[in-house]
C-alpha cells in the first residue's frame, strides 16, 4: 500500500492545524505560521516544543493562535501551552532532544468541535510507511496544506524516527502527524527535515508517557472521545482501520479487532490507573500464557500502554489473550478496592461469541503471586514486612551520594569541599547488584537544595518498575557518616501527591542509610557483629554514648550482639559524629539517632522521649529485620496526626547489611575538574 485509506486520510488532515500569533495581520511581520499540530483528545493539540519554543521564550504564558481548515470554519482559536518535555528555558537556536520535543496545546474556547487522530497503543517501534501532512507557509503569509509519502527504516535511541530519503518535508510542517498506512494509527510526531535533502526525523508518540502524570488522564480522554465516536464527520476511524492489513483477521470470536480494541480502551480509560509498571508489565506475562512481550519495548505505565503489549509480529493476538488481560485488570482493580464493574460486564457480553476454552480462561482468572495483598483478619493489623536480604529476591533501590572535592568551576564563592554530590541509582535484587541505572559522575556535582530535584524523575521510573501494590521497594541512601544527618526520610519525590499516597518518602516506603565508606569486601569486626545480631533475636535499644558521658570506643566495643546504638543527638558533627564513627569501627551495622540538632548544656525533656521511644521500638521487634517497617509506620502515623514534636519525627536509621555490600569504587576520591 503506498498510501493512507482515504477516509483515514482525511480524517487526519481534519484534525490538523497549524500555530500563530493572534494579534498579527495576515502578511505582516510577524504572521507567519509558527508550525504545525494535531487534536489528539477534547480541546488538545499535539506538537513539537521547538515548533513553539521561540515565541513563548520568557513568556509561556502567552496567548496564541490555532487555526485548521476543518475547526471552526477555518477562523483561529486561542490557545495556550499546557505543557512541555522541556527541561528549564530554552535557549535560542538550540536543538531540542528528541525526548524533550513534545508539547502540549490548550484550546481556550469550550465546546468546539473537531476530529481527534487515533494513536497507536502499541509500544514497539513503528515501521514500514507513513502518510505525513501538515501546513507550509505560502505567499503572503497564508498557510498552505502539504503532504508526502515515506518510508520510516531506522531508529534512534527510544523516540526517535528516521525517514529514507524519498521525502522532501517543508519547512513548518514539524508537528505534523506521521500516520502508518498500513495500521490506519498515528505513530509519531514529525521533528525535522534534512535541510536541502529529502528525509527526516520524527518522534514516537510513545514519547507522550514522558508528560508523567498527564499522560494518564490525556490518554484517557483520547480514548473516551474515539469510544464515542463518530464525531463531526459522521465517519470513524476505527470502522475503516478495519480494511487494513493492520487489523489482522477477524472473522471469528476468537479474534481481536479494532472494534475489539475501541471498546476495551475505552473501558479501560475509566479505571483508575495501575500502581505502577510492575503491575501491567506481570498482568501482560500471565495474558500471553507466562511469555513476556517481545523484547526491545518501552515500558509500560497505562493499562492502556499493557493492551499495546498484546501484539505479535504487529498483529493482534487473539482475543483469549486480549480478554484474559481485562479480566485480570477487573481483578486487581477489585482487590485495590475499586470499582471496574463496567469493564467486567463488557467482557462477559464479549464471552458469548468465544469457544469455551476461552470462557474457560478469563471466567477463571486470577491474579500472578505477589500482586494480590495477603489476607487481613478483620481487627488485626497488616503483617510487619520484614527487610530484604541477600537472596530472597525483593528488589532494593539504592541512592550512592558521593561527595565532590572542589575546587569549582561554578558554584557560589567559598563553596567548601564536599557541599556537592555525584550521585549513582542501582538496584539490588537479591541476587546481584546491578549496573548503575541512572547517574551523574561529571561537572561540578549538585547542591544538597538541589538533590530531591535532580532525583526526583530517575526514581520515579526505577520505583514503577519495582514497586508492588501494597509494597513499595525500599530506598537506600549511602553516602559518608560526615553526611548521615541528611534526612532523607522527609524528601518529596513527588511534587503532587494522591490523598492516599504521602508525598514523603519515608511515610510510603522504608528508607535507611548505608555508610559509603563500607563498599568492597565486608569488614571482619562489621561482619561478625551483624551475624551474632542475626542470632540474638530481639534488638535492644542503648543509650550513646550513657548520660554525662564522652563517647569512648568501648562504649561499642562493649555492647552485647543485640544492642543498638541510639543517640539523641545529630551523627554529622561533634560529640555524635565521634559517636557514629566510634560504631561503625566496630561493627554495628544499625543504629538510629536524631537529626536536628541537640541543647547545649546537655541533654533534655525531648532527649529522654526519644530514648523511650526508641527502646519501645526496638521492643516490639522480633528481629532487626522488622525495624525498617517498625520506623516506617510511626512516620506513616505522624504524616497523618501532623506532631511535629514526635520523637520519632527527625530520626535517621542505619541499616547496613554486610550480606548486600555495595561494590567497590576504585576511582578513589572525586576531584571536580
Amino acid at each position: 500500500m503506498s498510501d493512507a485509506d482515504p477516509v483515514i486520510d482525511a480524517l487526519a488532515r481534519a484534525a490538523t492545524v497549524y500555530f500563530h500569533a493572534l494579534d498579527a495581520t495576515p502578511g505582516a511581520e510577524g504572521s507567519a505560521l509558527w508550525g504545525t499540530g494535531f487534536f489528539i483528545a477534547p480541546g488538545l493539540v499535539l506538537t513539537c516544543a521547538h515548533v513553539l519554543a521561540p515565541a513563548l521564550r520568557g513568556d509561556r504564558d502567552r496567548i496564541f493562535g490555532v487555526c485548521g481548515g476543518e475547526v471552526a470554519g477555518g477562523e483561529p482559536l486561542p490557545a495556550r501551552l499546557e505543557r512541555w518535555l522541556l527541561d528549564g528555558e530554552p535557549r535560542p537556536e538550540q536543538r531540542v532532544p528528541v525526548a524533550q520535543d513534545l508539547a502540549l496545546v490548550r484550546v481556550l474556547e469550550p465546546g468546539v468541535e473537531h476530529e481527534c487522530v487515533w494513536l497507536t497503543d502499541r509500544t514497539d517501534h513503528p515501521g514500514g510507511r507513513g502518510v505525513v501532512q501538515g501546513y507550509r507557509p505560502g505567499e503572503g503569509g497564508r498557510a498552505v496544506r502539504w503532504k508526502a509519502t515515506a518510508r520510516i527504516n531506522g531508529f534512534d535511541d527510544d523516540y526517535g524516527l528516521r525517514f529514507r530519503p524519498e521525502a522532501e518535508f517543508p519547512k513548518g510542517g514539524s508537528g505534523s502527524p506521521v500516520l502508518d498506512a498500513h495500521t490506519g494509527a498515528v505513530t509519531g510526531v514529525l521533528k525535522s527535515r534534512r535541510a536541502g535533502r529529502d528525509g527526516g526525523t520524527a518522534i514516537a508518540v510513545t514519547a507522550l508517557r514522558r508528560f508523567g502524570p498527564a499522560y494518564q488522564p490525556l490518554i484517557a480522554d483520547h480514548d473516551h472521545w474515539h469510544g464515542q465516536s463518530p464525531k463531526t464527520t459522521g465517519h470513524n476511524w476505527v470502522e475503516r482501520q478495519h480494511q487494513l492489513p493492520g487489523a489482522g483477521v477477524h472473522t471469528g470470536g476468537d479474534q481481536w479487532g479494532p472494534r475489539d480494541r475501541r471498546e476495551a480502551l475505552g473501558l479501560l480509560a475509566s479505571v483508575p490507573p495501575p500502581d505502577g509498571i510492575r503491575p501491567v508489565v506481570e498482568l501482560v506475562r500471565k495474558a500471553r500464557g507466562g511469555v513476556a512481550a517481545p523484547p526491545g519495548q518501552l515500558l509500560p505505565h497505562s493499562w492502556r500502554d499493557g493492551h499495546g503489549l498484546l501484539y505479535e509480529a504487529g498483529q493482534p493476538v487473539a482475543a483469549i489473550a486480549a480478554l484474559h488481560y481485562l479480566q485480570l485488570v477487573v481483578e486487581y482493580e477489585r482487590v485495590r478496592g475499586g470499582d471496574a464493574s463496567a469493564l467486567a460486564d463488557w467482557v462477559a457480553l464479549r464471552l458469548q461469541d468465544v469457544p469455551r476454552i476461552v470462557h474457560t480462561v478469563v471466567t477463571q482468572a486470577s491474579l500472578p503471586p505477589g500482586l494480590a495483598p495477603p489476607p487481613v483478619t478483620a481487627g488485626s493489623a497488616p503483617a510487619v514486612v520484614r527487610y530484604p536480604r541477600a537472596g530472597d529476591g525483593t528488589g532494593v533501590v539504592i541512592v550512592e551520594l558521593e561527595p565532590v572535592l572542589g575546587p569549582f568551576r561554578a558554584g557560589p564563592a567559598g563553596t567548601a569541599p564536599g557541599s556537592r554530590f555525584y550521585w549513582r541509582i542501582r538496584v539490588d535484587d537479591g541476587f546481584d547488584l546491578n549496573e548503575p541505572l541512572h547517574e551523574d559522575q561529571t561537572g561540578d556535582g549538585v547542591p544538597p537544595e538541589e538533590l530531591v530535584h535532580t532525583l526526583r524523575a530517575p526514581l520515579a521510573e526505577v520505583f514503577a518498575t519495582l514497586d508492588a501494590p501494597g509494597a513499595p521497594a525500599p530506598l537506600e541512601v549511602a553516602l559518608p557518616a560526615d553526611h548521615f544527618d541528611t534526612a532523607v526520610h522527609r524528601w518529596q519525590l513527588t511534587e503532587m501527591a494522591r490523598l492516599h499516597q504521602p508525598a514523603y518518602v519515608g511515610v510510603r516506603r522504608m528508607v535507611v542509610l548505608r555508610d559509603l565508606g563500607r563498599r568492597g569486601e565486608p569488614d571482619p569486626v562489621w561482619l561478625r557483629r551483624w551475624r551474632a545480631m542475626e542470632r540474638a533475636g530481639a534488638p535492644v535499644a542503648v543509650r550513646t554514648p550513657p548520660p554525662r558521658q564522652l563517647p569512648r570506643p568501648r562504649h561499642f566495643e562493649e555492647m552485647g550482639a543485640s544492642a543498638v546504638p541510639v543517640l539523641c543527638r545529630p551523627a554529622s558533627s561533634g560529640a555524635g559524629r565521634r559517636a557514629i564513627g566510634m560504631a561503625l569501627a566496630a561493627g554495628h551495622g544499625i543504629a538510629l539517632w536524631h537529626t536536628d540538632g541537640h541543647p547545649d548544656l546537655g541533654c533534655g525533656d525531648f532527649c529522654d522521649r526519644l530514648h523511650e521511644g526508641a527502646a519501645l521500638l526496638l521492643e516490639q521487634s522480633t528481629a532487626p529485620v522488622e525495624l525498617p517497617d517498625r520506623l516506617r509506620r510511626i512516620r506513616d502515623d505522624i504524616s497523618g496526626t501532623r506532631d511535629t514534636g514526635h520523637w520519632a519525627e527527625s530520626v535517621a536509621l542505619l541499616y547496613d547489611d554486610p550480606g548486600r555490600p555495595l561494590p567497590l569504587d576504585d576511582s578513589g576520591p572525586v576531584d571536580s575538574p
